[in-house]
């Protein structure tokens, strides 16, 4: 990850300056139209006020200061007004994501209905002193939100008066509540390459969501110069395509952007966003986001709990390849990867010899099994 961001680092820099200038400049030359506009068409209610006629120059010259005061006053809050718009938008197509078809169908029934009732309404409680002008604008607002609620709550009943539409959509299972979340893969899951071989065993459930910039890294790592990092992004990249055209999972790629963050940062916030899982191998991120109670799927925890369960006293045969850190220790592998460190059995390796278990030391790193040979445990038995 620490490569990576160096690699990006610049070019994400340079982006967010020129999004954040753009930003600006469009608040600013908004600003300076509304600012000169609304100065304009009040320089007639304020000849009127101070009882005197502004010349040329003057009103000119007034015009000028509102443009120029109202546009600087978009110029500093108009990056923070567009990342709230932004925010809203993004909460709001979660929520969409997340509803059903019978949610979105009945709410919009509801609020229709509800603002047709506030219309009707709307004469009356016009006429009503003080509050008139105000009353019809509340009732649209406040009946067309009730009709929402109520529409929702009663999609069931609302949709029975429909036989066909009814029928139709009550035998669609609702995917809300009964389909599993989102996995949002990370950068080194993808290179790692053992998530395609996971969900061909079909334990992966739910959509799988490719955020932009992961596809993004996968791209950079892929360009390196290096050859390892190029080797190691070709590789992720093959593995997305071996997913998406081999396997039957619904495969998402999330384009929407998260803001000047680093790319864990990111994911969290996407995970939040669509109440998803992340599936990561990433140590780091692992804990952080244990830390911010954020659901993962961790490829090495899965790993080492598929492991075959191995109990001292057991017999197994090994291949020794190499010396332990200890003295006179053999170190092999079983066909999954566990280490095998065999006392005594330094001077048997390049040899495949039988083994009886003594212990088993579960680490974060893996399973470490420790054994001696079944002859030497055989004499010091007679």
């Amino acid at each position: 990850m620490k490569v990576i961001k160096e690699v990006l680092g610049e070019r994400l820099e340079k982006e967010v300056s020129f999004v954040g200038g753009t930003v600006r400049r469009i608040s600013l030359a908004i600003g300076f139209l509304i600012g000169g506009t609304a100065t304009y068409y009040g320089i007639g209610p304020i000849e009127r006020v101070a009882g005197m006629t502004l010349s040329l120059v003057q009103s000119t010259s007034l015009v000028i200061f509102g443009a120029c005061l109202i546009g600087l006053i978009f110029f500093l809050l108009g990056p923070a007004f567009a990342n709230w718009v932004w925010q809203l938008v993004t909460w709001v197509e979660a929520r969409l994501y997340r509803a059903s078809t019978q949610d979105v169908i009945s709410g919009a029934i509801g609020l229709i209905l509800g603002l047709i009732i506030a219309n009707l309404l709307g004469s009356a409680l016009s006429r009503i002193p003080l509050l008139g002008p105000y009353l019809p604008t509340g009732s649209m607002l406040l009946l067309g939100y009730l009709g929402v609620v109520v529409a929702t709550k009663k999609k069931d009943d609302l949709f029975g008066l429909f036989n066909i539409s009814g029928r139709t959509l009550r035998e669609r299972p609702d995917h809300s509540k009964s389909a599993a979340a989102p996995k949002i893969l990370d950068t080194s899951v993808i290179i790692d390459g053992r998530i395609a071989d996971i969900c061909r065993t079909g334990f992966i459930e739910g959509p799988l969501v490719i955020p932009a910039f992961v596809l993004d890294e996968l791209r950079h790592v892929a360009d390196s110069s290096d050859i390892l990092k190029r080797n190691r992004g070709r590789r992720g990249l093959d593995v997305l395509n071996r997913i998406q055209k081999e396997l039957s999972l619904e495969v998402q790629v999330y384009e929407k952007e998260l803001g000047n963050l680093e790319v864990d940062s990111k994911l969290i916030k996407l995970a939040r966003v669509l109440s998803g899982r992340i599936v990561t191998n990433d140590y780091n991120l692992n804990k952080v986001c244990e830390l911010q109670r954020i659901p993962v799927l961790n490829i090495n925890d899965l790993a080492n709990a598929v492991k075959p369960v191995v109990l001292p006293g057991e017999e197994m045969m090994v291949h020794l390849l190499k010396e332990g850190k200890e003295s006179g220790q053999g170190v092999g592998y079983l066909d999954d990867g566990t280490m095998i460190v065999v006392d005594g059995g330094r001077k048997h390796i390049g040899e495949t010899l039988g083994v009886l278990v003594t212990s088993v030391l579960q680490t974060a790193a893996g399973r470490m099994i420790f054994a001696k040979p079944k002859n030497y445990m055989e004499k010091a038995g007679a």
